[in-house]
């Protein structure tokens, strides 16, 4: 791998698939990038909602839900790795400053830029109960590349980056992530070709 790629560090970004990407899973998708180093990436498709509520979902795990604002939110596809395993993307518990020396989760990873990613049930009971974290996004799955794949796809073209903006995960109708990604970057989906242009 070269010394470029190996400095490209995309945490807390968003891949936003080119229409070149045919692939049915990727697809017109964004995703977050939660970890991205020399070994690879890790992240969690924001914007494909599977066919089950988070109500659903917290009576499959035997949790009663008492939060009456994410009972009909959907659960996500996070990516086709471990789809059995939910992956809890939320706000961070606390300011850096009043940070407890022990994590609040038994299994979190703290993302560089403000989020966290739970893999525990103990951030669903917490949430069940309504005293866990405000703001959440729940898939089932993950994406991974491997060392230097990501880093491959972005050389053919497949993806887009742009620094992530938590609002577009959790404030912003799924519907309209895709396009609100691209506006990032101040483009539009008609911009985007998934063929080279003509002179």
């Amino acid at each position: 791998m070269s010394s470029d790629s190996a400095s490209t560090n995309l945490t807390n970004h968003f891949l936003i698939a080119m229409p070149g990407l045919q692939d049915p899973l990727f697809s017109r998708s964004v995703v977050y990038l939660c970890e991205h180093n020399e070994r690879g990436a890790l992240g969690l498709v924001i914007n494909k909602p599977c066919d089950i509520s988070l109500k659903g979902l917290f009576d499959k795990v035997e949790l009663p839900l008492m939060r009456p604002d994410l009972s009909d939110d959907p659960v996500f596809y996070g990516g086709p790795v471990q789809t059995e395993r939910g992956f809890v993307l939320h706000e961070a518990i606390f300011k850096d400053a009043d940070k407890p020396t022990d994590p609040v989760y038994s299994s979190t990873m703290i993302i560089p830029g403000g989020l966290e990613m739970t893999t525990s049930r103990d951030v669903l009971e917490a949430i069940s109960t309504g005293s866990g974290p405000r703001k959440v996004m729940i898939s089932l799955g993950y994406s991974a590349w491997g060392e230097g794949q990501l880093e491959s796809e972005l050389i053919d073209n497949a993806w887009l980056t742009v620094e992530a903006d938590a609002r577009l995960i959790f404030d912003t109708p799924v519907d309209q992530r895709y396009t609100q990604a691209l506006q990032l970057l101040g483009l539009e989906a008609w911009m985007l070709s998934g063929e080279a242009g003509h002179a």
